[in-house]
């Protein structure tokens, strides 16, 4: 499976950005799909994940309540709407997809990455 990002970009604190990710290549959606980032200088972390049907979700406590995400099966893409984007929201986004059963913030259980976009918020 191969995966694209896209959506990112300069925003100032409070705007919303929609972020996508594209599937090609693979069973797409047979797969939980989760959104990761990467602050600078800092780990990768979770954000928020989805399973294979868009029934469950699961976010990380800094972005619950701001952060949605959804897919659309027939179009093989996963989205995250980010809405009161805030400086420390500032990092790379990266999608992958997980065959794990239970819905999962562990880096480790996602076995296909893409590259990443840059979301930068200004205050």
């Amino acid at each position: 499976v191969q995966l694209v990002e896209s959506g990112g970009g300069l925003v100032q604190a409070g705007d919303s950005l929609t972020l996508s990710c594209a599937a090609s290549g693979g069973p797409f959606n047979i797969y939980a799909v989760g959104w990761f980032r990467q602050p600078p200088g800092k780990d990768r972390e979770f954000v928020a994940a989805i399973n294979h049907s868009g029934i469950s979700k699961l976010y990380s406590d800094s972005v619950k309540g701001r952060f949605t995400i959804s897919r659309d099966s027939a179009k093989n893409t996963v989205f995250l709407q980010m809405n009161n984007l805030q400086p420390e929201d500032t990092a790379i986004y990266s999608c992958a997809v997980s065959g794990v059963v239970a819905l999962t913030d562990t880096l480790g259980e996602y076995d296909y990455w893409g590259q990443g976009t840059q979301v930068t918020v200004s205050s």
